[in-house]
């Protein structure tokens, strides 16, 4: 048997699952990027060192070529500016993106990503067609791109190929723009035997499902999609939006005499392996059926707040053993670090109270927010992410140990000054899969994409 290849990372400290340790040896495979053992208290030494080192963060909800956008909707339109309004910018931008232009806006986004803590991403992919709609010839052209743009930044993917089949609640066709949006069952079948065709069984890939909302998905395709998935892998992760504008609830209501999460709690087999995404119009008793289902609940706070969503109810569903994920969505902010402090913010604007998320048993409550969204990102990932543990993909943030913020912070101190006192400079180096892919605070393709990116946003503007 051939002897793996290995490295190795000397901690001083390291956030493991059980808690802070010291002088920790994390060794790994550099070829297949996974972790082959982590050793506490260890002797000093390794191929490389550091003084703080925490688990990457997976990015549980991403729509990559949004980010070609981000600060382009900002104009008021009128008095009645909303998602709706946002919704037509998007489609103006789409209408006009070519694969080539979709890959190298998913790269630069990516190569982001990874400088500001996030190791993994799950691809809320719903660009499938031309422009006008047609199909490529590849069903899978565009998802190829942004898989092909992950493995060139070196972060982990989910792609979550999304059934999108029809315009409204009432079966509505869809409109032109919505056309390149289109995906039957049948399909997203074929996108997803496309990329693992393609990629092979490569250990930084898993390809799962999405259904882009109860408005733009039929019940008998939804039903066709999900048991197909299951059928084919039970692990795999099944995500969707739900709940997002108050204008959704009321018009599924109409439709079903529901809300959308009463409909799905009622009509799909949501368990664990699901992600209902945002749930910012949720009841009390909503919250607890998600909670008791397992369902991991993603949010995205910075886009919640941009679109104008609402607020999820955190501290209802944290009580009742809720499981959460973050996710960057449109990409008005990269940076995990915003997300679970505008989390927390925006809870204490709601309650008028500090420490929302804290508990009698995790009073930290930047290790609360960090610690629970690696759990419910892996979870929604369906990957062996979001932990220093043998046998989970080795990815890791280097934190600047000698940054004045971080002097003399020790145990969760750490993740409170991490999360609550600045925006950004404390990550230097990033181990994503195994690869060293962000050397002091830069990633090591950054010139590259960048100008790539800068071709396609002056061609797009």
């Amino acid at each position: 048997m051939p002897v793996r290849p290995e490295e190795s990372l000397f901690a001083e400290r390291a956030l493991l699952p059980d808690g802070w340790a010291r002088n920790v040896l994390i060794r790994y495979d550099p070829t297949d990027g996974s972790i082959l053992g982590v050793v506490p208290d260890a002797a000093p030494g390794g191929d490389h060192s550091a003084g703080i080192a925490v688990p990457g963060m997976p990015n549980l909800h991403s729509h990559a070529f949004q980010r070609a956008m981000a600060g382009r909707a900002e104009r008021a339109g009128g008095t009645d500016d909303s998602f709706w309004t946002w919704r037509q910018t998007m489609y103006e931008l789409v209408s006009r993106l070519d694969p080539d232009q979709i890959g190298a806006i998913a790269a630069q986004l990516y190569a982001e990503l990874l400088c500001e803590g996030y190791t993994s991403v799950a691809e809320f992919h719903y660009l499938h067609n031309r422009p006008d709609g047609g199909r490529y010839d590849n069903p899978a052209e565009t998802a190829l791109r942004v898989v092909r743009a992950a493995k060139e930044t070196g972060i982990g993917m989910t792609l979550l190929p999304v059934l999108y089949s029809r315009g409204g609640f009432n079966d509505e066709a869809l409109n032109p723009a919505q056309q390149r949006f289109r995906g039957d069952p049948g399909f997203l079948s074929a996108v997803g035997d496309a990329v693992v065709g393609a990629s092979g069984q490569a250990a930084w890939l898993q390809v799962g499902l999405a259904v882009h909302s109860l408005r733009a998905a039929a019940a008998p395709h939804i039903r066709e999609a999900t048991q197909d998935m299951v059928s084919r892998n039970p692990d795999a992760p099944i995500h969707i939006h739900v709940a997002e504008q108050v204008r959704e609830v009321s018009e599924c209501f109409e439709w079903s005499g529901a809300t959308p999460v009463e409909w799905l709690l009622d009509n799909a087999p949501v368990g664990e392996t699901w992600c209902l995404v945002h749930a910012t119009n949720v009841s009390e008793a909503e919250v607890s059926g998600m909670a008791s289902r397992g369902a991991v609940v993603g949010l995205c706070p910075t886009t919640e707040a941009n679109l104008g969503d609402g607020l999820f109810p955190l501290r209802h569903f944290l009580d009742r053993g809720g499981r959460f994920g973050i996710g960057s969505d449109s990409h008005v902010s990269v940076s995990p670090v915003e997300e679970l402090r505008w989390l927390e913010y925006g809870q204490r604007l709601v309650a008028r109270r500090r420490a929302v998320a804290a508990s009698e048993g995790s009073p930290s409550v930047g290790t609360t927010l960090w610690r629970g969204a690696l759990a419910g990102g892996a979870q929604a990932l369906g990957q062996a992410v979001g932990a220093i543990r043998e046998n989970h993909r080795a990815d890791i943030l280097v934190l600047d140990h000698e940054h004045p913020r971080l002097d003399g912070r020790q145990g969760d101190d750490i993740l409170d000054a991490l999360v609550f006192t600045g925006s950004g400079g404390l990550i230097r180096r990033v181990l994503a899969g195994g690869s060293w892919v962000v050397e002091d605070g830069r990633h090591i393709r950054a010139e590259a994409t960048a100008a790539a990116y800068r071709e396609v946003i002056r061609a797009l503007y």
